[in-house]
């Protein structure tokens, strides 16, 4: 399975400002990372064993061992050793599932790109999650998808936009008018956005923002391009056949349907 997506329906303008992904499959990278059987953050499905997600997702290290993903135990989790906490810069994680998961048109992985790989400023790319339609507001059950364009780092670094704080490891998307945006609980999650043989990669991951879909604060990305030596570095390790006896393993649960199942931990 490679990289591809369900043509069932193609994505057009909650996230904030979306719509539901009705199709099973539309966006089978998408993850959800759930504590107490609550979902939290987003994440990606980079491999059979790998996901990659944000860092501050796991800033309480404290809350580990109920962290669940499709029933799958995770094997570990890796946070960049450059993130501070609560800072924004190399917001980025790796987790490890100790179980493989076997692709099918449902479930597969996308594509990374490649570090010298650039994707243009104002092409459309699409985030995905299950975070609140508006600030600090209702989560959806149903995955919710969005629109947005990939803007550049200097206009986001204007001062009445983010006045400097933008850094070469973040990625801007959104639109400056506002009213379409991740918010809360996107966290993790990817931004995509295809090629001219419809191969989707990830451009970004849901990292920061002030409030949601504001004028002038578009959603801040971790620039996946910039990690490459990262994430590979970690991808060349396969998860071996574990115990279903561990009890206290951290765990990770998938999501084949759009919509959320609660599992208990």
């Amino acid at each position: 399975w490679l990289c591809v997506k369900s043509m069932a329906k193609s994505s057009s303008l909650r996230i904030v400002g979306g719509l539901s992904s009705a199709e099973t499959g539309d966006w089978p990278w998408q993850a959800s990372l759930q504590y107490n059987n609550i979902h939290r953050c987003g994440a990606t499905l980079i491999s059979n064993t790998w996901l990659v997600s944000a860092a501050h997702c796991f800033r309480d290290t404290s809350l580990f061992q109920a962290w669940q993903f499709l029933k799958r135990s995770v094997k570990t989790i890796i946070i960049h050793e450059k993130y501070r906490y609560p800072e924004h810069d190399y917001d980025i994680a790796l987790v490890q599932l100790s179980k493989r998961v076997e692709f099918t048109s449902s479930i597969h992985r996308v594509c990374l790109p490649e570090p010298s790989q650039t994707f243009p400023y104002n092409i459309y790319a699409v985030i995905t999650g299950w975070g609140a339609l508006t600030n600090d507001g209702p989560t959806p059950n149903a995955l919710q998808e969005a629109t947005v364009k990939l803007i550049d780092s200097n206009t986001c670094n204007r001062k009445e936009v983010y006045d400097g704080d933008i850094t070469p490891r973040m990625l801007c998307a959104g639109y400056l008018e506002g009213g379409v945006d991740a918010c809360q609980g996107d966290s993790g999650g990817p931004l995509v956005t295809p090629d001219s043989r419809l191969m989707w990669y990830l451009v970004g991951i849901v990292s920061w923002g002030d409030e949601c879909a504001k004028p002038n604060k578009p959603g801040v990305y971790t620039r996946v391009t910039y990690f490459q030596i990262f994430l590979q570095s970690w991808l060349r390790f396969e998860a071996e056949p574990s115990s279903s006896s561990e009890a206290n393993a951290v765990t990770a649960v998938f999501l084949a349907k759009q919509t959320l199942d609660y599992y208990p931990c």
